[in-house]
């Protein structure tokens, strides 16, 4: 169960905190939540990402226990590289991620940031996948629209062995 995304956050208005709720009522469910976080390209200009990503983990995991977010996936999605073509360089995207655990371990545990999967998220391609995957806190991907075309995703796959 995908939550956060920016799509949603975007077009349906979904805020930290429903994301919160969102969050409580899957894992009460028995689901594991993939949680989307990441700032905008006027965040990013302003270089507000990280302060962003600390709101966004903050808000949206208030109340939520170090074993709970052990047991769930966080992806980074930069909203400015999803649906057009641009990117995150795999620097960006280690920088990103590296900060994510880094408030996990702080905030949740060092457990809960050593088990928590935290993906990519934002025009993964097959000419990227690997740069971006091999970065050390880059757990894996959430593949997007090249999901829709079987060739590209197979390339993504394959090239994430």
């Amino acid at each position: 169960m995908i939550i956060g995304h920016s799509e949603r956050r975007t077009l349906f208005g979904e805020t930290d905190q429903s994301v919160n709720r969102k969050i409580g009522a899957a894992i009460a469910a028995g689901l594991v939540p993939i949680v989307c976080i990441g700032e905008t390209l006027a965040e990013r200009e302003a270089g507000e990402t990280l302060s962003v990503l600390d709101r966004q983990i903050k808000a949206g995991f208030d109340g939520v226990t170090g074993e709970q977010v052990g047991a769930l996936v966080i992806a980074y999605e930069p909203v400015w590289a999803i649906g057009t073509g641009r990117t995150a360089t795999a620097a960006q995207a280690q920088e990103a991620h590296a900060h994510i655990r880094q408030r996990l371990r702080q905030w949740f545990g060092a457990p809960a940031a050593d088990e928590c999967h935290v993906i990519y998220g934002g025009s993964v391609k097959p000419d990227n996948t690997k740069d971006l995957i091999s970065q050390p806190d880059v757990d894996g991907a959430l593949v997007g629209g090249a999901s829709l075309d079987i060739k590209s995703f197979f390339e993504i796959v394959s090239r994430s062995r």
